[in-house]
Protein backbone atom coordinates (compact mmCIF):
# COMPACT_ATOMS: atom_id res chain seq x y z
CA UNK A 1 0.00 0.00 0.00
CA UNK A 2 1.33 3.48 -0.91
CA UNK A 3 0.32 6.52 1.18
CA UNK A 4 0.32 10.04 -0.27
CA UNK A 5 0.10 13.44 1.26
CA UNK A 6 -2.37 15.78 -0.44
CA UNK A 7 -3.31 19.42 -0.30
CA UNK A 8 -6.94 18.30 -0.14
CA UNK A 9 -7.95 19.76 -3.45
CA UNK A 10 -9.70 17.35 -5.83
CA UNK A 11 -7.86 14.23 -4.70
CA UNK A 12 -10.76 12.24 -3.43
CA UNK A 13 -8.56 10.63 -0.77
CA UNK A 14 -8.57 13.26 1.93
CA UNK A 15 -5.68 15.19 3.33
CA UNK A 16 -3.64 12.03 3.66
CA UNK A 17 -4.66 8.78 2.07
CA UNK A 18 -3.48 5.46 0.88
CA UNK A 19 -3.95 3.85 -2.50
CA UNK A 20 -4.24 0.09 -2.16
CA UNK A 21 -1.94 -1.92 -4.48
CA UNK A 22 -0.20 1.16 -5.77
CA UNK A 23 3.19 -0.35 -4.96
CA UNK A 24 2.51 -3.38 -7.12
CA UNK A 25 0.95 -1.79 -10.16
CA UNK A 26 2.63 1.63 -10.20
CA UNK A 27 1.25 5.07 -9.69
CA UNK A 28 -1.54 6.30 -11.94
CA UNK A 29 -1.03 9.96 -12.86
CA UNK A 30 -2.61 12.33 -15.32
CA UNK A 31 0.08 11.86 -17.98
CA UNK A 32 -0.10 8.11 -17.59
CA UNK A 33 1.27 5.21 -15.60
CA UNK A 34 4.68 5.60 -13.89
CA UNK A 35 6.55 2.46 -12.86
CA UNK A 36 9.02 2.91 -10.01
CA UNK A 37 11.49 0.57 -11.77
CA UNK A 38 11.63 2.95 -14.71
CA UNK A 39 13.04 5.65 -12.47
CA UNK A 40 16.30 3.74 -12.12
CA UNK A 41 16.59 3.24 -15.88
CA UNK A 42 15.95 6.91 -16.58
CA UNK A 43 18.46 7.90 -13.91
CA UNK A 44 21.12 5.77 -15.59
CA UNK A 45 20.25 7.26 -19.00
CA UNK A 46 20.44 10.79 -17.61
CA UNK A 47 23.78 10.03 -15.98
CA UNK A 48 25.07 8.56 -19.26
CA UNK A 49 23.92 11.59 -21.24
CA UNK A 50 25.48 13.97 -18.72
CA UNK A 51 28.82 12.19 -19.08
CA UNK A 52 28.81 12.54 -22.88
CA UNK A 53 29.97 16.19 -22.90
CA UNK A 54 32.88 15.27 -20.63
CA UNK A 55 33.91 12.41 -22.92
CA UNK A 56 33.60 14.60 -26.01
CA UNK A 57 35.66 17.34 -24.37
CA UNK A 58 38.32 14.81 -23.35
CA UNK A 59 38.44 13.39 -26.90
CA UNK A 60 38.70 16.85 -28.46
CA UNK A 61 41.45 17.83 -26.08
CA UNK A 62 43.46 14.68 -26.78
CA UNK A 63 42.90 15.13 -30.52
CA UNK A 64 44.18 18.72 -30.45
CA UNK A 65 47.18 17.60 -28.39
CA UNK A 66 47.87 14.85 -30.91
CA UNK A 67 47.65 17.30 -33.83
CA UNK A 68 50.09 19.59 -32.02
CA UNK A 69 52.63 16.81 -31.47
CA UNK A 70 52.29 15.64 -35.07
CA UNK A 71 52.86 19.21 -36.28
CA UNK A 72 55.98 19.54 -34.11
CA UNK A 73 57.25 16.29 -35.62
CA UNK A 74 56.68 17.71 -39.09
CA UNK A 75 58.69 20.81 -38.13
CA UNK A 76 61.58 18.57 -37.10
CA UNK A 77 61.42 16.56 -40.33
CA UNK A 78 61.91 19.68 -42.42
CA UNK A 79 64.36 21.25 -39.98
CA UNK A 80 66.59 18.21 -40.41
CA UNK A 81 66.10 18.22 -44.17
CA UNK A 82 67.20 21.84 -44.67
CA UNK A 83 69.93 22.00 -42.04
CA UNK A 84 72.19 20.61 -44.76
CA UNK A 85 71.20 23.48 -47.09
CA UNK A 86 72.06 25.95 -44.30
CA UNK A 87 75.67 24.74 -44.24
CA UNK A 88 75.94 23.74 -47.91
CA UNK A 89 78.88 26.03 -48.69
CA UNK A 90 80.83 24.58 -45.76
CA UNK A 91 80.07 21.04 -46.92
CA UNK A 92 81.35 21.90 -50.40
CA UNK A 93 84.54 23.34 -48.95
CA UNK A 94 85.05 20.47 -46.49
CA UNK A 95 84.54 17.61 -48.94
CA UNK A 96 85.77 19.47 -52.03
CA UNK A 97 82.67 18.89 -54.19
CA UNK A 98 81.15 21.03 -56.94
CA UNK A 99 77.56 22.19 -57.39
CA UNK A 100 76.41 18.91 -58.92
CA UNK A 101 77.90 16.93 -56.02
CA UNK A 102 76.25 19.20 -53.45
CA UNK A 103 72.92 18.89 -55.24
CA UNK A 104 73.28 15.11 -55.09
CA UNK A 105 72.78 15.21 -51.30
CA UNK A 106 69.20 16.43 -51.65
CA UNK A 107 68.48 14.33 -54.73
CA UNK A 108 69.48 11.06 -53.04
CA UNK A 109 67.46 12.03 -49.98
CA UNK A 110 64.33 12.66 -52.04
CA UNK A 111 64.79 9.54 -54.19
CA UNK A 112 64.88 7.27 -51.15
CA UNK A 113 61.99 9.26 -49.67
CA UNK A 114 59.76 8.76 -52.69
CA UNK A 115 60.59 5.04 -53.02
CA UNK A 116 59.78 4.43 -49.36
CA UNK A 117 56.60 6.54 -49.32
CA UNK A 118 54.29 4.03 -51.11
CA UNK A 119 55.53 1.24 -48.84
CA UNK A 120 54.70 3.24 -45.73
CA UNK A 121 51.38 4.24 -47.30
CA UNK A 122 50.46 0.56 -47.62
CA UNK A 123 51.59 -0.15 -44.06
CA UNK A 124 49.81 2.93 -42.73
CA UNK A 125 46.46 1.75 -44.06
CA UNK A 126 46.84 -1.64 -42.39
CA UNK A 127 49.05 -1.50 -39.28
CA UNK A 128 49.59 0.61 -36.16
CA UNK A 129 50.39 4.07 -37.47
CA UNK A 130 51.70 5.40 -34.16
CA UNK A 131 54.41 2.74 -33.96
CA UNK A 132 55.43 3.31 -37.59
CA UNK A 133 55.71 7.08 -37.06
CA UNK A 134 57.79 6.89 -33.90
CA UNK A 135 60.06 4.20 -35.37
CA UNK A 136 60.71 6.41 -38.39
CA UNK A 137 61.64 9.37 -36.19
CA UNK A 138 64.00 7.28 -34.05
CA UNK A 139 65.62 5.84 -37.20
CA UNK A 140 66.37 9.12 -38.99
CA UNK A 141 67.51 10.74 -35.73
CA UNK A 142 70.13 8.03 -35.22
CA UNK A 143 71.35 8.23 -38.84
CA UNK A 144 71.58 12.04 -38.86
CA UNK A 145 73.55 12.08 -35.61
CA UNK A 146 75.95 9.41 -36.93
CA UNK A 147 76.51 11.30 -40.20
CA UNK A 148 78.04 14.23 -38.31
CA UNK A 149 81.15 12.10 -37.66
CA UNK A 150 81.90 11.14 -41.30
CA UNK A 151 85.53 11.94 -42.32
CA UNK A 152 86.18 14.21 -45.30
CA UNK A 153 87.46 11.29 -47.42
CA UNK A 154 84.04 9.62 -47.44
CA UNK A 155 81.63 12.03 -49.09
CA UNK A 156 79.80 9.04 -50.57
CA UNK A 157 79.00 7.93 -47.03
CA UNK A 158 77.36 11.30 -46.31
CA UNK A 159 75.30 10.87 -49.49
CA UNK A 160 74.27 7.37 -48.37
CA UNK A 161 73.30 8.63 -44.91
CA UNK A 162 71.01 11.25 -46.45
CA UNK A 163 69.33 8.47 -48.41
CA UNK A 164 68.69 6.51 -45.21
CA UNK A 165 67.33 9.64 -43.51
CA UNK A 166 64.89 9.99 -46.42
CA UNK A 167 63.51 6.51 -45.67
CA UNK A 168 62.88 7.43 -42.04
CA UNK A 169 61.20 10.73 -42.87
CA UNK A 170 59.00 9.10 -45.53
CA UNK A 171 57.13 7.20 -42.82
CA UNK A 172 56.16 10.44 -41.12
CA UNK A 173 55.15 12.60 -44.07
CA UNK A 174 53.00 9.80 -45.48
CA UNK A 175 51.08 8.72 -42.39
CA UNK A 176 50.81 11.73 -40.07
CA UNK A 177 48.28 13.70 -42.21
CA UNK A 178 45.95 10.68 -42.32
CA UNK A 179 45.81 10.54 -38.52
CA UNK A 180 44.75 14.19 -38.45
CA UNK A 181 42.21 13.42 -41.16
CA UNK A 182 40.72 10.69 -38.95
CA UNK A 183 40.68 12.81 -35.79
CA UNK A 184 38.82 15.79 -37.29
CA UNK A 185 36.24 16.63 -39.96
CA UNK A 186 35.18 19.58 -42.11
CA UNK A 187 36.39 23.05 -41.04
CA UNK A 188 38.25 21.77 -37.99
CA UNK A 189 40.18 19.36 -40.19
CA UNK A 190 41.05 22.22 -42.56
CA UNK A 191 42.37 24.24 -39.63
CA UNK A 192 44.44 21.39 -38.20
CA UNK A 193 45.88 20.48 -41.59
CA UNK A 194 46.78 24.16 -42.08
CA UNK A 195 48.74 24.04 -38.83
CA UNK A 196 50.38 20.76 -39.84
CA UNK A 197 51.46 22.04 -43.24
CA UNK A 198 52.58 25.38 -41.86
CA UNK A 199 55.24 23.23 -40.22
CA UNK A 200 56.83 22.70 -43.65
CA UNK A 201 58.01 26.28 -44.27
CA UNK A 202 58.55 26.81 -40.54
CA UNK A 203 60.75 23.73 -40.29
CA UNK A 204 62.54 24.59 -43.54
CA UNK A 205 63.30 28.10 -42.32
CA UNK A 206 64.42 26.85 -38.92
CA UNK A 207 66.68 24.37 -40.73
CA UNK A 208 68.59 27.23 -42.37
CA UNK A 209 68.66 29.19 -39.12
CA UNK A 210 69.72 26.21 -37.00
CA UNK A 211 72.40 25.10 -39.45
CA UNK A 212 74.01 28.52 -39.80
CA UNK A 213 73.62 29.57 -36.14
CA UNK A 214 74.93 26.35 -34.58
CA UNK A 215 77.84 26.33 -37.01
CA UNK A 216 78.70 29.89 -36.08
CA UNK A 217 78.51 29.23 -32.32
CA UNK A 218 80.36 25.89 -32.39
CA UNK A 219 82.81 26.85 -35.13
CA UNK A 220 82.13 23.54 -36.89
CA UNK A 221 79.31 22.82 -39.36
CA UNK A 222 79.00 19.21 -38.15
CA UNK A 223 77.43 20.32 -34.86
CA UNK A 224 74.46 21.57 -36.90
CA UNK A 225 73.61 17.93 -37.68
CA UNK A 226 73.43 17.03 -33.99
CA UNK A 227 70.53 19.27 -32.97
CA UNK A 228 67.53 17.72 -34.75
CA UNK A 229 68.30 14.12 -33.64
CA UNK A 230 68.00 15.06 -29.94
CA UNK A 231 64.70 16.84 -30.55
CA UNK A 232 63.55 13.94 -32.71
CA UNK A 233 64.00 11.39 -29.91
CA UNK A 234 61.95 13.57 -27.56
CA UNK A 235 59.15 14.06 -30.11
CA UNK A 236 59.02 10.37 -30.98
CA UNK A 237 58.57 9.51 -27.31
CA UNK A 238 55.80 12.10 -26.87
CA UNK A 239 54.08 10.72 -29.95
CA UNK A 240 53.98 7.22 -28.49
CA UNK A 241 52.55 8.48 -25.21
CA UNK A 242 50.02 11.16 -26.17
CA UNK A 243 48.78 10.49 -29.72
CA UNK A 244 45.59 8.37 -29.59
CA UNK A 245 45.16 5.35 -31.83
CA UNK A 246 42.42 6.73 -34.08
CA UNK A 247 40.64 4.22 -36.27
CA UNK A 248 40.92 4.71 -40.02
CA UNK A 249 37.84 6.58 -41.11
CA UNK A 250 36.96 7.15 -37.43
CA UNK A 251 35.04 10.34 -38.19
CA UNK A 252 33.07 8.65 -40.96
CA UNK A 253 32.97 5.09 -39.49
CA UNK A 254 34.09 3.21 -42.62
CA UNK A 255 35.61 -0.13 -43.53
CA UNK A 256 38.54 -0.46 -45.92
CA UNK A 257 38.95 -2.15 -49.30
CA UNK A 258 41.76 -3.97 -51.10
CA UNK A 259 44.96 -2.18 -52.13
CA UNK A 260 44.42 -2.89 -55.84
CA UNK A 261 40.92 -1.43 -55.67
CA UNK A 262 42.30 1.62 -53.86
CA UNK A 263 44.91 2.21 -56.58
CA UNK A 264 42.36 1.86 -59.35
CA UNK A 265 40.10 4.36 -57.63
CA UNK A 266 42.92 6.89 -57.23
CA UNK A 267 44.11 6.61 -60.83
CA UNK A 268 40.55 7.22 -62.08
CA UNK A 269 40.20 10.24 -59.78
CA UNK A 270 41.02 13.14 -62.14
CA UNK A 271 41.09 15.79 -59.42
CA UNK A 272 43.58 13.70 -57.48
CA UNK A 273 45.76 13.09 -60.55
CA UNK A 274 45.93 16.75 -61.63
CA UNK A 275 46.47 18.03 -58.08
CA UNK A 276 49.29 15.49 -57.68
CA UNK A 277 50.93 16.78 -60.85
CA UNK A 278 50.52 20.32 -59.51
CA UNK A 279 52.20 19.41 -56.22
CA UNK A 280 55.06 17.95 -58.27
CA UNK A 281 55.75 21.38 -59.72
CA UNK A 282 55.62 22.91 -56.23
CA UNK A 283 58.13 20.31 -55.03
CA UNK A 284 60.38 21.01 -58.02
CA UNK A 285 60.47 24.72 -57.27
CA UNK A 286 60.78 24.52 -53.48
CA UNK A 287 63.45 21.81 -53.71
CA UNK A 288 65.59 23.78 -56.15
CA UNK A 289 65.08 27.23 -54.63
CA UNK A 290 65.49 25.98 -51.08
CA UNK A 291 68.78 24.30 -51.93
CA UNK A 292 70.38 27.01 -54.07
CA UNK A 293 68.94 30.47 -53.32
CA UNK A 294 71.18 31.24 -50.29
CA UNK A 295 74.28 30.29 -52.31
CA UNK A 296 72.99 32.24 -55.33
CA UNK A 297 72.52 35.41 -53.26
CA UNK A 298 75.95 34.94 -51.68
CA UNK A 299 77.52 34.77 -55.15
CA UNK A 300 75.54 37.87 -56.15
CA UNK A 301 77.10 39.78 -53.25
CA UNK A 302 80.57 38.56 -54.24
CA UNK A 303 80.01 39.98 -57.74
CA UNK A 304 78.76 43.25 -56.24
CA UNK A 305 81.90 43.39 -54.00
CA UNK A 306 79.67 43.39 -50.91
CA UNK A 307 81.42 40.31 -49.42
CA UNK A 308 84.72 38.54 -49.92
CA UNK A 309 84.85 35.07 -51.52
CA UNK A 310 85.02 32.22 -48.98
CA UNK A 311 87.76 29.67 -49.64
CA UNK A 312 88.18 28.25 -46.12
CA UNK A 313 85.23 27.31 -43.84
CA UNK A 314 83.43 28.44 -41.77
CA UNK A 315 81.85 30.75 -44.35
CA UNK A 316 79.35 33.58 -43.92
CA UNK A 317 75.96 32.55 -42.49
CA UNK A 318 74.07 35.79 -43.15
CA UNK A 319 72.21 34.69 -46.29
CA UNK A 320 71.11 31.37 -44.77
CA UNK A 321 69.81 33.19 -41.68
CA UNK A 322 67.90 35.77 -43.71
CA UNK A 323 66.48 33.19 -46.10
CA UNK A 324 65.48 30.96 -43.18
CA UNK A 325 63.68 33.82 -41.42
CA UNK A 326 61.89 34.76 -44.65
CA UNK A 327 60.83 31.14 -45.19
CA UNK A 328 59.36 30.91 -41.68
CA UNK A 329 57.43 34.16 -42.04
CA UNK A 330 56.20 33.52 -45.58
CA UNK A 331 55.09 30.03 -44.57
CA UNK A 332 52.97 31.48 -41.80
CA UNK A 333 51.52 34.19 -44.03
CA UNK A 334 51.03 31.78 -46.92
CA UNK A 335 48.97 29.33 -44.85
CA UNK A 336 46.84 32.15 -43.40
CA UNK A 337 46.32 33.84 -46.77
CA UNK A 338 45.56 30.54 -48.49
CA UNK A 339 43.06 29.42 -45.85
CA UNK A 340 41.44 32.87 -45.65
CA UNK A 341 41.19 33.27 -49.42
CA UNK A 342 39.70 29.79 -49.78
CA UNK A 343 37.12 30.42 -47.06
CA UNK A 344 36.08 33.70 -48.69
CA UNK A 345 36.01 32.27 -52.22
CA UNK A 346 33.87 29.31 -51.14
CA UNK A 347 31.04 31.81 -50.72
CA UNK A 348 31.38 32.65 -54.41
CA UNK A 349 32.17 29.27 -55.95
CA UNK A 350 32.43 25.64 -54.89
CA UNK A 351 35.61 25.32 -56.95
CA UNK A 352 37.42 27.77 -54.67
CA UNK A 353 40.13 25.36 -53.45
CA UNK A 354 41.86 24.58 -56.78
CA UNK A 355 41.26 28.10 -58.14
CA UNK A 356 42.99 29.74 -55.16
CA UNK A 357 45.93 27.37 -55.65
CA UNK A 358 46.14 28.23 -59.35
CA UNK A 359 46.16 31.98 -58.74
CA UNK A 360 48.83 31.57 -56.06
CA UNK A 361 51.06 29.57 -58.38
CA UNK A 362 50.78 31.96 -61.32
CA UNK A 363 51.44 34.97 -59.09
CA UNK A 364 54.42 33.24 -57.50
CA UNK A 365 56.01 32.58 -60.90
CA UNK A 366 56.09 36.32 -61.65
CA UNK A 367 57.95 37.20 -58.45
CA UNK A 368 60.39 34.28 -58.80
CA UNK A 369 61.35 35.60 -62.23
CA UNK A 370 61.94 39.04 -60.74
CA UNK A 371 64.37 37.58 -58.18
CA UNK A 372 66.96 36.91 -60.89
CA UNK A 373 66.51 40.38 -62.37
CA UNK A 374 66.81 42.16 -59.03
CA UNK A 375 69.77 40.12 -57.71
CA UNK A 376 72.08 41.63 -60.33
CA UNK A 377 71.80 45.10 -58.79
CA UNK A 378 70.04 44.93 -55.41
CA UNK A 379 70.05 42.13 -52.82
CA UNK A 380 67.29 43.89 -50.85
CA UNK A 381 65.01 43.93 -53.90
CA UNK A 382 65.79 40.25 -54.49
CA UNK A 383 64.76 39.41 -50.93
CA UNK A 384 61.50 41.34 -51.38
CA UNK A 385 60.70 39.32 -54.50
CA UNK A 386 61.58 36.09 -52.67
CA UNK A 387 59.23 37.11 -49.85
CA UNK A 388 56.30 37.70 -52.20
CA UNK A 389 57.01 34.63 -54.34
CA UNK A 390 57.32 32.24 -51.40
CA UNK A 391 54.19 33.59 -49.72
CA UNK A 392 52.11 32.84 -52.80
CA UNK A 393 53.84 29.50 -53.37
CA UNK A 394 53.23 28.35 -49.79
CA UNK A 395 49.57 29.39 -49.84
CA UNK A 396 48.50 26.15 -51.55
CA UNK A 397 50.06 23.49 -49.28
CA UNK A 398 47.25 23.12 -46.74
CA UNK A 399 44.59 23.63 -49.42
CA UNK A 400 46.00 20.80 -51.54
CA UNK A 401 45.94 18.44 -48.55
CA UNK A 402 42.37 19.44 -47.77
CA UNK A 403 41.30 18.83 -51.40
CA UNK A 404 42.68 15.32 -51.12
CA UNK A 405 40.54 14.72 -48.02
CA UNK A 406 37.45 15.81 -49.98
CA UNK A 407 37.95 13.70 -53.11
CA UNK A 408 39.47 10.57 -51.49
CA UNK A 409 37.57 8.35 -49.05
CA UNK A 410 39.17 7.98 -45.56
CA UNK A 411 40.22 4.32 -45.84
CA UNK A 412 42.53 4.97 -48.79
CA UNK A 413 43.95 8.34 -47.69
CA UNK A 414 47.31 6.99 -46.50
CA UNK A 415 47.75 5.29 -49.86
CA UNK A 416 46.66 8.50 -51.63
CA UNK A 417 49.11 10.63 -49.65
CA UNK A 418 51.89 8.12 -50.29
CA UNK A 419 51.22 7.95 -54.03
CA UNK A 420 50.98 11.73 -54.26
CA UNK A 421 54.21 12.05 -52.32
CA UNK A 422 55.91 9.55 -54.62
CA UNK A 423 54.71 11.38 -57.74
CA UNK A 424 55.56 14.86 -56.48
CA UNK A 425 59.07 13.83 -55.48
CA UNK A 426 59.69 11.74 -58.59
CA UNK A 427 58.73 14.59 -60.90
CA UNK A 428 59.76 17.36 -58.48
CA UNK A 429 62.52 17.74 -55.95
CA UNK A 430 64.07 14.31 -56.50
CA UNK A 431 65.86 15.70 -59.51
CA UNK A 432 65.59 19.48 -59.33
CA UNK A 433 68.52 20.21 -56.91
CA UNK A 434 70.88 17.99 -58.87
CA UNK A 435 69.52 19.24 -62.20
CA UNK A 436 70.11 22.87 -61.24
CA UNK A 437 73.64 22.08 -60.05
CA UNK A 438 74.37 20.06 -63.19
CA UNK A 439 73.17 22.85 -65.51
CA UNK A 440 75.21 25.37 -63.52
CA UNK A 441 78.37 23.26 -63.83
CA UNK A 442 77.69 22.69 -67.53
CA UNK A 443 77.47 26.44 -68.20
CA UNK A 444 80.65 27.11 -66.20
CA UNK A 445 82.57 24.51 -68.21
CA UNK A 446 81.89 26.49 -71.39
CA UNK A 447 82.81 29.88 -69.91
CA UNK A 448 85.75 31.44 -68.14
CA UNK A 449 86.13 30.55 -64.46
CA UNK A 450 85.21 33.69 -62.52
CA UNK A 451 82.88 34.83 -59.71
CA UNK A 452 80.69 36.52 -62.32
CA UNK A 453 80.06 33.32 -64.24
CA UNK A 454 79.57 31.30 -61.04
CA UNK A 455 76.76 33.71 -60.22
CA UNK A 456 75.27 33.89 -63.72
CA UNK A 457 75.43 30.15 -64.39
CA UNK A 458 73.51 29.34 -61.23
CA UNK A 459 70.97 32.08 -62.03
CA UNK A 460 70.40 30.76 -65.54
CA UNK A 461 69.87 27.25 -64.15
CA UNK A 462 67.39 28.51 -61.53
CA UNK A 463 65.36 30.31 -64.23
CA UNK A 464 63.84 26.91 -64.97
CA UNK A 465 61.82 27.15 -61.73
CA UNK A 466 59.27 29.88 -62.65
CA UNK A 467 58.35 28.08 -65.87
CA UNK A 468 57.67 24.89 -63.92
CA UNK A 469 55.55 26.89 -61.43
CA UNK A 470 53.41 28.23 -64.30
CA UNK A 471 52.85 24.65 -65.42
CA UNK A 472 51.67 23.89 -61.88
CA UNK A 473 49.11 26.68 -62.13
CA UNK A 474 47.74 25.06 -65.26
CA UNK A 475 47.40 21.73 -63.46
CA UNK A 476 45.42 23.36 -60.65
CA UNK A 477 43.08 24.92 -63.23
CA UNK A 478 42.56 21.44 -64.68
CA UNK A 479 41.80 20.19 -61.16
CA UNK A 480 39.06 22.83 -60.86
CA UNK A 481 37.27 21.33 -63.86
CA UNK A 482 36.73 17.96 -62.15
CA UNK A 483 36.77 18.88 -58.44
CA UNK A 484 33.01 19.00 -57.83
CA UNK A 485 32.32 15.79 -59.72
CA UNK A 486 35.04 13.84 -57.89
CA UNK A 487 33.98 15.21 -54.51
CA UNK A 488 30.41 14.06 -55.15
CA UNK A 489 31.65 10.60 -56.15
CA UNK A 490 33.67 10.35 -52.92
CA UNK A 491 30.63 11.32 -50.84
CA UNK A 492 28.47 8.71 -52.56
CA UNK A 493 31.10 6.04 -52.02
CA UNK A 494 31.34 6.96 -48.35
CA UNK A 495 27.57 6.53 -48.02
CA UNK A 496 27.73 3.15 -49.76
CA UNK A 497 30.46 1.94 -47.43
CA UNK A 498 28.48 3.11 -44.39
CA UNK A 499 25.27 1.28 -45.41
CA UNK A 500 26.34 -2.30 -44.51
CA UNK A 501 27.55 -1.20 -41.08
CA UNK A 502 24.27 0.62 -40.48
CA UNK A 503 22.28 -2.41 -41.53
CA UNK A 504 24.16 -4.59 -39.06
CA UNK A 505 23.52 -2.18 -36.24
CA UNK A 506 19.80 -2.06 -37.00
Amino acid sequence: MMCLESDGVGTGVGSQGCIPGAEERGLETLPGRMNPNSLDVKAVELESESSKPDKEYSWKRSSVTAAGILSVGNVLNYLDRYTVAGVLLDIQQHFGVKDSGAGLLQTVFICSFMVAAPIFGYLGDRFNRKVILSSGIFFWSAITFSSSFIPKKYFWLLVLSRGLVGIGEASYSTIAPTIIGDLFTKNTRTLMLSVFYFAIPLGSGLGYITGSSVKQVAGDWRWALRVSPVLGIITGTLLLIFVPTAKRGHAEQLKGSSWIRDMRGLIKNRSYVFSSLATSTVSFATGALGMWIPLYLYRAQVVQKAVEPCNIPPCSTKDSLIFGAITCLTGFLGVIIGAGATKWCRRKTQRADPLVCAVGMLGSAIFICLVFVAAKTSIVAAYICIFAGETLLFSNWAITADMLMYVVIPTRRATAVALQSFTSHLLGDAGSPYMIGFISDLIQQNTSKSPVWEFLSLGYALMLCPFVVVLGGMFFLATALFFLEDREKAEKLVNQLMMPATAVKV
